[in-house]
């Protein structure tokens, strides 16, 4: 994609382009977008999440350890 140096040139081009008089506006728009855009992903989040309880996750099997007790080793 872009680089740093890339998106840089761009923003300075876009400001000489658009004037600096129509910088706070352009810049007020964008906030009001990331504003809603941020508000409606987390409309879809709660939307798609279950209604019950999260599950615990797969079950695994084994023997259980005790560490307390005498060590193997001797």
């Amino acid at each position: 994609m872009f680089g740093m140096s890339e998106l840089a040139l761009i923003l300075l081009v876009v400001v000489v382009v658009l004037g600096i008089k129509k910088l706070p506006e352009l810049t007020r728009s964008a906030g009001k977008a990331a504003r809603i855009f941020k508000s409606e992903a987390k409309a879809l989040k709660e939307q798609d999440a279950p209604a019950g309880p999260a599950p615990a996750g797969p079950a695994v099997s084994g023997t259980v350890v005790d560490r307390d007790g005498p060590s193997p080793r001797g």
